[in-house]
């Protein structure tokens, strides 16, 4: 995903629930994992989904705040 600063709060809550769906996901797949390499890969995977969800979630967080901070 992008480093896109003028996401919309709606956007970036969008992609907060994909990501978090793909770390579901990558969960499941992981309990059905038999070998190595298999989880070596599924762990990069989510290590990379978690890392986009803060990313994300830091967006959303500086994002409410500036508009909480517009409204005072």
């Amino acid at each position: 995903m992008s480093n896109d600063r003028s996401l919309s709060l709606a956007e970036i809550e969008r992609r907060i629930a994909i990501v978090r769906d793909n770390i579901r996901q990558l969960v499941e797949q992981a309990a059905g994992f038999s070998g190595a390499e298999d989880e070596e890969r599924n762990a990069d995977r989510l290590a990379q989904q978690n890392e986009e969800l803060e990313r994300l979630s830091k967006q959303r967080d500086a994002l409410l705040r500036n508009s909480n901070d517009r409204s005072s």
